[in-house]
């Protein structure tokens, strides 16, 4: 039975780029449609933020962590490639929920799924059954390439494709599947290299057609510009714009070896970025520019990335690294604070995924995907001088007490509402067993 609810009383909220406490905030519709003073102010009940947007991720790799460690990326890709390819629909539906309530858990209640092409229309019915049981909002990305080379330098692995106007038929199947749910399709390019120009076109006219968005996974190292130098004598951002496929639902993921020249095109055609420091720190693939894309005008959202290569779905955890890390980066401790961070990883990537804009906090008229947080689950982040600086420095998930998606508590006091985490826990555990 799900927890819907009509009011948060007297907390703490940010908005309009401030805390204010003592207030009530009212839902009605799935969204917030009043924020007042609190009817009964006392000790206030936690601090509310919206919903973390985590704007990349590879469910099925929460049953890879681990894989291939301390591997150069491409050998890394061919291990996940073959996992892949193995997947069943138990266990890409085991995973779909793991990594759905791991990211609920750390503040996250949409996320942006890029599943890789595969032929199995009960592979992708699971993972849509698994999204829809935790209750958490998000955006899937159905895999679409159409030039093979099990190499993956000069396109994708051959074994897991079909016919391009299959993928496009698949995709309208998926569509009508998820009409009544807080799930909205999109499709989800593994690179520039994996889709011919002609591919490009079709792909382009389709999701224009139905206003959906892409993903496509560009410039995590240099193998995207070297290959497309190498076959089509222009850089990978360049073969992109040539073709026509960089447009204002575009959404490009990593962007590590971004150019000035890239990020101009990028800008210039409203191509919103992913960022995913974690999962590039791991993997060896460098820093991406974000503080000269903001400038830029970029949009840029935050992306926490497959468990194979983050190892986890915390968005807190990845709020706090991406901050930190450009900071090293540029010998600066003035750089993205809480609210620039708040920004982007509650929405700033939410205009190319066709999703209302999140500025500022909390604000009447938008979805009621809100996080709780109450710093006295954890000592170690009290106490607290300023609730946004100690959410930036101090947060994890254990400070995360209710989640709230669409107006329905999905988390309560840290734990799913939907799941019985129990008996899914023994069910993990069995799957490693056997």
């Amino acid at each position: 039975m799900t927890q819907q609810l009509s009011t948060i009383s007297d907390v703490s909220v940010y908005t309009g780029g401030r805390w204010v406490a003592h207030q009530d905030i009212h839902l009605a519709a799935g969204t917030i449609s009043s924020i007042t003073d609190a009817a009964h102010p006392g000790d206030g009940n936690g601090y509310v933020i919206p919903g973390f947007v985590n704007t990349h991720t590879h469910l099925q790799q929460s049953l890879m962590r681990g894989i291939a460690e301390c591997t150069p990326l491409l050998e890394w890709l061919l291990a996940v490639g073959e996992e892949s390819v193995a997947i069943t629909p138990q266990r890409a539906y085991l995973a779909a929920v793991a990594a759905s309530l791991e990211a609920l858990r750390s503040g996250t209640t949409t996320v942006v799924e890029h599943m890789w092409p595969h032929p199995s229309d009960e592979v992708h019915g699971a993972v849509i059954q698994a999204l829809r049981d935790t209750g958490i909002r998000a955006i899937l990305g159905r895999g679409v390439a159409d030039r093979p080379d099990a190499t993956r330098k000069w396109g994708f692995e051959p074994r897991l494709m079909q016919p391009l106007g299959d993928v496009l038929d698949h995709v309208d199947h998926l569509r009508d599947q998820v009409s009544d749910s807080r799930i909205a399709m999109a499709l989800a390019v593994p690179n520039p290299r994996s889709l011919t120009e002609p591919g490009m076109l079709a792909v382009r006219e389709f999701t224009q057609a139905r206003d959906l968005s892409v993903s496509i996974h560009l410039l995590e190292t240099p193998t995207d510009d070297r290959m497309c130098l190498e076959h089509a004598g222009v850089g990978a951002v360049e073969y992109l714009d040539r073709a026509g496929f960089l447009w204002n639902r575009v959404l490009a993921v990593h962007c590590v070896e971004l150019d000035d020249l890239g990020q101009r095109i990028l800008a210039e055609r409203g191509v919103a970025v992913s960022h995913n420091p974690l999962s590039n720190m791991r993997l060896g693939s460098g820093v991406a520019p974000v503080p000269a894309m903001l400038d830029r005008g970029l949009a840029v959202g935050l992306g926490v990335d497959g468990a194979a290569s983050n190892d986890t779905q915390d968005m807190l955890e990845t709020f706090r690294i991406a901050s930190y890390l450009q900071r090293a980066v540029h010998q600066r401790a003035d750089l993205l604070g809480f609210g620039e961070m708040l920004d982007i990883a509650c929405g700033g990537a939410n205009v190319a995924l066709g999703q209302p804009e999140v500025i500022g906090g909390l604000s009447v008229g938008m979805p009621a995907d809100l996080t709780v947080i109450r710093f006295d689950r954890d000592y170690a982040t009290l106490p607290v001088r300023d609730p946004g600086a100690s959410l930036l420095t101090t947060g994890s998930r254990s400070i995360v007490d209710t989640v709230i998606v669409d107006g329905e508590a999905v988390v309560v006091d840290g734990r799913s509402t939907r799941i019985d985490e129990a008996e899914f826990t023994k069910e993990l555990l069995a799957l490693h067993a056997g």
